[in-house]
Parts: C-alpha cells; structure tokens; sequence
C-alpha cells in the first residue's frame, strides 16, 4: 500500500495475550500505516484480568468482544476473533489487518488473509512463535512499544540501545544486512539502502530498528561501521540525499 494515510486498518486485539499498558503507543503505531477504521477487541469481561483493558477502551473508543470461556483449557476467544475477521476480510472494504497477541494460533488468519491481497501488521511480545510472525508483512514487538510507557513493568525495560561491537557480534543482524546487500547490489557493489531495507522486511518481517535501540535502519548502518556510505543527489530532486551502501569487505579483495 504506497498511500498509508488512506489504508483502512481493522485493528483485532487478542486481550488475553496482550498487555493494556500499550495501548496508546499502539495505537500511535497502527496509525503510522493507516486509519483504525474498525478496532476491536476479544476477552471474557467477567473476568478481573482484564480490569487494565476495561479501563481504557472507551478512551480509545475500542470496541469489546463477549466471550465466555465455556471450558478449561480451550481459549474460545480466538475462534471468535478468526471469525470476525473472516466476516470484515470478506466485506473488502478495509486494506490491512492489524492482530495483536502473541498467540500462534493466528497464523493461519494471517496467511489467509495475506493471501487475499490484504497487508497483515502482527503486534506481540518476543516470545510470540516465529510461525506467526512470518506470517505477518511486518510483525512490531511490543517491548519497543512499552519503552515510551511511563509505568513499564521490571521484565520489559527499555530497548537498549547497542553498541558498534554489540551490532557487530550480532550474527543474525549481519546475515541479514549482508544477504540483501548482495541481493539488491549493482555490479560494482552498491545497493541503495531503500532496497536493502525492503528486501529485509520481504524476509524478516520481524526485523525493526528499534529492537536494536535505534529508530531508522540508516542509523545501525552507520554505526555499526562495517559498510561504505555514499549520499546520492536526485536528479529530479537535488536537495534530496539518496543513501547507497557497500561491504567494506569487498574492497580489501579487490585491493582498494
């Protein structure tokens, strides 16, 4: 979806398996790619648990979902969320869905959804199963959501940001910049970062800046030191600065 600002989102919130503590950041986060168009939101409100989320909803006009838990051990929520979000995927009047928990039973929905041509934004904590994140185009953690709460529980601190030995001993970090650098490079080295960031999130939807502590890709490129950067002026727009990349690696085998 190329115009954010007018994507229909249907927001789906899982509230057994999602903390209230994020909801204003979640929402200001959802509303980075489109309208909250419908916001909904699945528990048994007879329960105390979910007192945190009661407290917020008509703030945020979120709509709660009834379900009673009619037996122990089967979570009768997410049929009813799957449900409904047949029935809205089936109505094609929205653009994206956002499902948030970190339960993987939703991997299907996602799928199926994506399938019909719909973007699927997931919002879970990092225990959420990695099936259900590749399910997702993009898949947000919500601990880098929580770091800008004021009352952050001692278990989700804020994301500290790494260091460029931190970054350079991250194996995974380095595979993953390096594999769509090579995937989005020219014959001479260079790839243009946009690409190399849009060949990561084709791959890892799970992939954000700010798990590493800071809050543009362009940013852990510079520090992490390990890559030659060359700003580009567009021909048809000089004053904007085009960021292009290479493997330092690269030239010490050619010699450079």
């Amino acid at each position: 979806m190329s115009d954010f600002a007018s994507s229909r989102l249907v927001v789906l919130i899982d509230a057994d398996n999602a903390s209230a503590s994020i909801v204003d950041c979640l929402l200001q986060e959802v509303a980075k790619y489109g309208t909250a168009t419908v916001k909904r939101i699945y528990g048994d409100w007879t329960s105390p648990h979910l007192k945190g989320w009661k407290d917020v909803l008509l703030t945020h006009a979120i709509q709660p979902i009834q379900q009673f838990s009619y037996t122990t051990g089967k979570n009768s929520t997410d049929s009813a969320m799957i449900i409904d979000a047949m029935d809205l995927l089936y109505a094609r009047t929205f653009d994206g869905f956002c499902i948030v928990s970190s339960d993987s039973d939703f991997t299907r929905l996602a799928s199926r959804i994506r399938e019909a041509g719909h973007t699927v934004y997931g919002f879970g904590e990092k225990k959420t199963p990695q099936p259900f994140i590749s399910a997702c185009d993009k898949f947000i953690y919500t601990e880098i959501l929580k770091q800008h709460t004021d009352d952050i529980e001692d278990d989700n601190k804020p994301v500290k940001r790494m260091t460029t030995k931190e970054l350079k001993g991250d194996t995974k970090l380095l595979n993953m910049l390096r594999t769509a650098l090579n995937a989005t490079m020219d014959e001479e080295g260079w790839a243009y970062l946009g690409s190399v960031g849009q060949h990561i999130a084709n791959h890892s939807p799970e992939f954000d800046p700010r798990n590493y502590g800071y809050s543009k890709l362009t940013d852990i490129i510079r520090q992490i030191q390990l890559f030659q950067i060359d700003e580009r002026s567009d021909e048809k727009a000089p004053h904007v600065k085009q960021i292009y990349i290479k493997d330092k690696r690269s030239n010490k085998a050619s010699g450079v």
